[in-house]
């Protein structure tokens, strides 16, 4: 089939053999459609935090909920207003009333949040997982646990084993486990940076040609 039968309907060629007004307006206008259609789709980040965006109940949280991702989980976590408490009040109350307001959320929002998050697992094939931050305290209401396979060198597997003959882990999955949440908090700075570079990456990926 030509290339010509494939377009929208132009108008005659001049008899030089270039393409009327009419028919320069028609690839103008399929351009057009397809950047406009490149724009809308976006990232797959930014198409699953517009979602969640869209999707949660108004009123649920303070701001706009921080929405995260790999291949196996999405995590939502919102931010509640804290609660009124006395300006006396102590710190130990001030830490009670934040987690009464947490239970509360919870148990109020337990079956939109399940019908929410059926729609997210069929949608981008993720189990999703909620918390919340109220008062300074972040809880998380599930969370999954997913096994990883690596392979390590004797040097490295000595490391682990260290750590569970002093006790510190309880087996060489737990001591590498600990080992990766001990990078996660004295590297978040470079660990931002990284996950911002991605972003970027995405971003600009997302953004070339269509095949």
């Amino acid at each position: 089939m030509s290339t010509e039968k494939e377009r929208p309907a132009e108008g005659p060629a001049g008899a030089d053999g270039t393409t009327s007004a009419a028919g320069q307006a028609g690839d103008s206008a399929d351009g057009a459609e397809e950047e406009t259609r490149q724009d809308t789709e976006g990232s797959p980040g930014e198409r699953l935090r517009g979602w969640f965006a869209g999707r949660l109940p108004a009123g649920w949280f303070t701001a706009v909920p921080t929405v995260q991702a790999d291949r196996e989980e999405i995590t939502v976590i919102g931010t509640l207003p804290d609660p009124e408490t006395a300006a006396e009040a102590s710190d130990a109350e001030r830490s009670a009333a934040a987690e009464g307001r947490i239970r509360r959320f919870r148990e109020e929002t337990r079956a939109r949040r399940v019908d929410i998050a059926r729609e997210a697992e069929h949608r981008f094939r993720r189990k999703v997982s909620w918390g919340v931050t109220c008062g300074g305290r972040t809880e998380m209401f599930t969370t999954l646990s997913v096994p990883v396979m690596t392979r390590l060198r004797q040097s490295e597997r000595r490391v682990l084993d260290t750590l569970v003959e002093g006790g510190v882990a309880r087996s060489r999955s737990d001591a590498l486990a600990w080992c990766v949440r001990l990078v996660g908090q004295h590297e978040d700075s470079w660990l931002a940076d990284l996950r911002s570079a991605l972003r970027r990456v995405e971003e600009v990926r997302s953004g070339g040609p269509r095949t």
